[in-house]
Order: structure tokens, then sequence, then C-alpha cells
């Protein structure tokens, strides 16, 4: 019978284990079909928002969950009831400049490792709105984002974030299978 090489949906096409020092090749082959731009930036990129996450909370006790700080920034803004909650509005300065640190996070990436280059998606926009509402609608219900519960809430072990981080990768894992079953991307 005839080996088959690994593919990125078939990961023991290799016939015995994926790590060891003989399948070195064939580890890097999968890594190359998953990471077509490479992998490293990736590991880096988590590296960093751990660290980033962690001194936040060993240094303040604050947790830095990105859906919060959008909500804490909107009470800037609007009168609306939710928004004007008394955990958003007291947190809304620090998480103003953290949000801000995202943002020039991501403009000194551009303009130093990114040279200049600006990864722009291919998406009409209202795919792109369409998505955005229901992460939204999805990020109240959970209460809290996929980052902030992957991030956040399970670096604090909390055990609603791991029921909502599994849910979240079953939903998403469903979802990718059901759209490439259909045609889709």
């Amino acid at each position: 019978m005839a080996r088959r090489e690994p593919t990125c949906y078939n990961l023991v096409a290799i016939g015995g284990p994926i790590v060891g020092p003989g399948n070195a090749a064939s580890v890097m082959n999968i890594l190359s079909h998953w990471f077509p731009l490479g992998w490293k930036h990736y590991l880096a990129g988590g590296f960093t928002i751990g660290l980033g996450v962690t001194l936040l909370f060993v240094l303040t006790g604050l947790v830095g969950g990105i859906s919060t700080t959008f909500s804490a920034v909107w009470s800037f803004f609007t009168r609306f009831h939710f928004f004007r909650q008394e955990r958003f509005v007291a947190t809304r300065s620090w998480r103003m400049a953290y949000a801000m640190g995202l943002i020039l996070g991501a403009a000194v990436f551009v303009a130093t490792l990114g040279h200049g280059q600006v990864e722009i998606t291919g998406l009409p926009w209202w795919q792109l709105l369409v998505g955005g509402v229901i992460v939204g609608f999805g990020t109240r219900m959970a209460n809290g984002c996929t980052s902030g519960h992957g991030i956040c809430g399970l670096a604090s072990l909390q055990i609603p974030s791991l029921l909502a981080v599994l849910t979240f990768l079953a939903t998403a894992i469903l979802t990718a299978h059901a759209v490439h079953a259909l045609g889709g991307l």
C-alpha cells in the first residue's frame, strides 16, 4: 500500500507519530500547509499577547478583554443604558488607553516588521458588516469575545471561559466544514 503524503486535512496520513526525529520533514510539511506565509510571526504574536495580558493583570489586577473595552469606550459617546453601566464607565479611561495601545502596536508593526504593507481583505463590505453584527451579537451572548475568553478567561482558570472556548471551537469547525461542503471558501 502506498504511503500517502500529509495534507492539511489528513494529519496522521504519515503512518506513525506526527512528532519524532524521523518525521521532522513531515511536521514541516504540515506546518507549511497550515501556515503558507510562515508560522514564526504567529508564535511571536501569541507570545506577545500572552505577555501583555499577563503584565496588565500582574501589575494592575485588571483583565484586558477587548469586548469589554469596546463597550467601555462606547460609554464616552452614547447615553444608551447598556453602555452606561458602572463597570464600563468606571474603567473607560484605562480601557481607552488599552485600545489606543492596540492601534499603536499595529501601526508600529506595519511601519517596522510589516515593511509598510497593510493587509486588505477582498471581502465585500456587506459581508464584513453582517459578520460584524453576528460576532457582536455572539460576543454579548457569551459575555465576552473569543480572544477574551481564550486568553484572559482560560489564563485565570474560569470554567465559563473554558466552556465558551470549547463552544467557539466546535461551532467554528462545524461551520468551516459546512461551508466547505457547500462549495464555499
